[in-house]
């Protein structure tokens, strides 16, 4: 075969951004907590939690926006029986296949039994719309694990275009050889990634791209960050290298992903944190029961807090293309 034509087919068989990014929402410092909506229901995740309306968190100072960064952190001074006071945050603006989330942490909530962190993206109608969990742990878990939740009818594989291991393949909440909502779930062994080895090291940023092929998540420590992540126009190029996971496989994703909301939020115990107390023998030796230690020990979440640099939102100015 002739080169030209040869390198034609090759290249319409590679699947590329080759659009790049324009911004679409900025949550600066000043304007972030008007973008988000405070979410003060009971825990869907059945934690011991209280979750606590804007002006309450003003006024307890569980929430600040000064000096170009935003905390949102929990109660850290009270006992507290009935469920620590903590803060739930969901976006007003939903976001669609097409996104590139660019979040700069300074600090993420560090490790502390009974607490559970989380950033991540959900659609309407849980598990219809998905959920995209960007940055999620519990308890002394010492590295990030990144997963997606849907209905029946996604699974994803192993591609080799990522550096996290591939812990679990089957996103649908309900599948019948995982735990209940386990989903598919990709890991890594960085401890720079999550909690106090992430704090360790002053944060970073974490990437989540969404296309119509895949899901992509990146992690770039402080020092180590490409200079196109935190410009005006980012797009994911060579220098990004490998995402830390990429999600794709036998899924439809614009069928099982839509209108994703973004959320901040800590919760205690609960479907997750709780019912894994038993089996941590680090936060086990220190009470029998997760609710009583979180409920007794304010003192001990502390470093609880998210600390945010920037949170910016772009979309893509054209589909990707590709065969």
């Amino acid at each position: 075969m002739p080169l030209i034509p040869f390198l034609f087919t090759l290249f319409s068989f590679v699947n590329l951004s080759i659009a790049g990014y324009v911004l679409q929402d900025d949550y600066n410092s000043a304007a972030f907590f008007d973008m988000f909506d405070f979410f003060t229901y009971s825990d869907p995740t059945h934690g011991f939690v209280q979750y606590i309306d804007e002006s309450s968190a003003w006024n307890t100072g569980l929430i600040s926006n000064s000096n170009d960064k935003v905390y949102i952190g929990v109660d850290h001074t009270n006992v507290q029986p009935n469920g620590r006071p903590s803060i739930r945050l969901t976006s007003k603006n939903a976001y669609n296949s097409g996104t590139l989330v660019i979040l700069d942490l300074e600090h993420m909530p560090g490790n502390a039994c009974g607490a559970w962190p989380a950033f991540w993206m959900v659609g309407p109608s849980w598990p219809n719309g998905g959920e995209i969990d960007i940055i999620e742990g519990v308890n002394t878990q010492n590295h990030n694990a990144m997963t997606l939740h849907t209905a029946d009818g996604c699974s994803i594989y192993d591609n080799g275009n990522f550096t996290g291991s591939l812990w679990s393949d089957d996103c649908y909440v309900n599948a019948a050889d995982q735990t209940a909502n386990e989903g598919c779930q990709i890991t890594t062994s960085n401890y720079n990634t999550y909690g106090d080895g992430f704090n360790n090291v002053g944060g970073g940023v974490y990437a989540m791209e969404w296309t119509d092929e895949a899901i992509s998540i990146w992690f770039f420590q402080r020092g180590s960050i490409p200079a196109n992540v935190l410009s005006a126009n980012p797009s994911p190029d060579a220098t990004w290298g490998k995402p830390l996971s990429q999600f794709t496989g036998c899924c439809d994703i614009p069928e099982f992903f839509s209108d994703q909301q973004i959320v901040f939020d800590v919760t205690f115990c609960g479907d997750w944190a709780g019912s894994v107390w038993s089996s941590d023998s680090t936060c086990s030796a220190l009470s029998g029961s997760c609710t009583d230690y979180v409920a007794n020990n304010p003192q001990a979440f502390g470093n609880a807090y998210w600390s945010i640099n920037s949170l910016r939102v772009f979309e893509q100015t054209a589909k990707s293309s590709g065969k």
